[in-house]
C-alpha cells in the first residue's frame, strides 16, 4: 500500500476528516487585530494623559486615569476572545456533522454488503427445495403411469375380499389415499433443510408437500421467508425469547393480550422496524403476512391437541414459527 496521498484539486476546500485533528494557529487575524488595536489605544493614552495633559498643566486623578486606559483594553480582547470562540465552535459542529455523516454511510454500507451476502444463498437454497418438490412430483407420476402400464389381472384369478377396508367413492382426492403426515416430519419441513446434504430434511419436506394444507403452509412460508430476506432478515439471525408450550396452547385456544404476549419474543429492534415499514409500504407484502398468518393459526389449532409439549417447543423453535413471531408482533396479533 503506497504512502502518497492522492492529489487534491487546490482550488477545492479540503473537507473536514471524520479523525483530522483541528489545525489552530497560535495567533489568527482576530489576535493580531487585538493587538493592534490595543498598541494604538495605549499610544493615544500616553499622549493625551502624559504628554498633552502635562503640557496644560491639568492633571486627572489616578483612578480616572487607570480605567480610561484599560477598560477599553479589556473591551477590545473580550471581543476578540468571543469572536475565536465562535469560531471554534463552528469547526467542531462541522466535524461533527462530517462524523455523523460518515456513520450513515458506513451503516448503509454494511446492510447492503449483508444483504449482497446472504441473498445468494438463500435464492440457492430455495431453487433446490423448488427442484426436490419438481422431482417428488416426477417421481410420483411416473408410479402412477407404470401403475397403468401393467396388464390387467386375468378374471380367472380369483379377487379375495378386503378384510375391513372401505370402497372409497369416486372423485376421492389423492391425500386421502396417502397416510397422515407426522408431527415429526411437519415439524422438519417448517423448518427447511439446512444444506443440499440433508437428506433428512428434504425427506420430510416432500412428504410434507403431499399434504394439502401442510404445502400450502409451506408455500406461504417460503413467501414470506423470501420477501423478508430482501430486507436482510434472516431467520437464523433471530434470537428470540423461546415461549413456554402452555403459552402456545392458550394461544391455539383462542386466548389473546396479555396472555399470549410472549409468542412476540423477537427483541430485534433492526428488524422489527424494518419489517414494520415494509408491511405498511408494500401492499404485497402485507397481503403475504396476513395470509401467512392466518395458515399459521389455522395449523397450529390442530396441532396443538395432538402433540406433546417437547413437540410445541420444537415447533416454535423452527424458521417458520420465528417468521410467525416477528410478523405476528408487527402486525399485532399477540396484542
Amino acid at each position: 500500500m503506497s504512502g502518497k496521498t492522492p492529489d487534491r484539486d487546490p482550488a477545492r476546500p479540503s473537507p473536514i476528516g471524520l479523525y483530522d485533528r483541528p489545525r489552530r494557529p497560535n495567533v489568527t487575524g482576530v489576535e493580531i487585530v487585538a493587538l493592534a488595536l490595543t498598541a494604538v489605544w495605549l499610544l493615544v493614552s500616553v499622549y493625551i494623559f502624559f504628554i498633552a495633559e502635562a503640557g496644560s498643566g491639568q492633571g486627572v486623578g489616578v483612578i480616572v486615569s487607570m480605567m480610561a486606559v484599560f477598560l477599553p483594553v479589556a473591551m477590545i480582547w473580550v471581543a476578540a476572545t468571543a469572536t475565536r470562540a465562535s469560531r471554534v465552535m463552528r469547526e467542531e459542529s462541522q466535524r461533527l456533522q462530517a462524523a455523523i455523516d460518515a456513520i450513515r454511510q458506513a451503516y448503509i454500507t454494511q446492510q447492503q454488503r449483508h444483504a449482497a451476502g446472504h441473498e445468494p444463498s438463500v435464492t440457492k437454497k430455495l431453487d433446490e427445495i423448488a427442484a426436490a418438490a419438481k422431482k417428488t412430483e416426477t417421481a410420483l407420476a411416473t408410479f402412477h403411469t407404470s401403475r397403468r402400464d401393467r396388464p390387467p389381472v386375468p378374471l380367472s384369478v380369483p379377487v379375495e375380499p378386503l378384510g375391513d377396508q372401505g370402497s372409497l367413492e369416486l372423485g376421492t382426492p389423492a391425500e386421502a389415499l396417502s397416510p397422515p403426515l407426522s408431527t415429526e416430519d411437519l415439524i422438519r419441513a417448517l423448518h427447511f433443510p439446512e444444506t443440499a446434504e440433508d437428506t433428512e430434511g428434504f425427506a420430510a419436506l416432500r412428504r410434507a408437500l403431499k399434504d394439502r394444507k401442510a404445502a400450502q403452509l409451506i408455500q406461504a412460508s417460503q413467501d414470506v421467508l423470501t420477501l423478508l430476506s430482501q430486507e436482510g432478515i434472516y431467520m437464523d439471525d433471530l434470537r428470540p425469547d423461546m415461549a413456554r408450550p402452555e403459552v402456545w396452547r392458550q394461544f391455539a385456544q383462542g386466548a389473546r393480550g396479555r396472555a399470549v404476549a410472549g409468542l412476540g419474543g423477537v427483541r430485534d429492534r433492526s428488524s422489527l422496524a424494518l419489517t414494520a415499514g415494509r408491511m405498511k409500504q408494500d401492499p404485497i407484502f402485507r397481503d403475504a403476512a396476513h395470509h401467512f398468518l392466518r395458515l399459521f393459526d389455522r395449523m397450529l389449532t390442530g396441532f396443538e391437541a395432538q402433540a406433546t409439549d417437547s413437540e410445541i417447543s420444537a415447533l416454535g423453535d423452527t424458521r417458520t414459527a420465528r417468521a410467525f413471531m416477528l410478523l405476528g408482533r408487527v402486525a399485532g396479533t399477540f396484542d
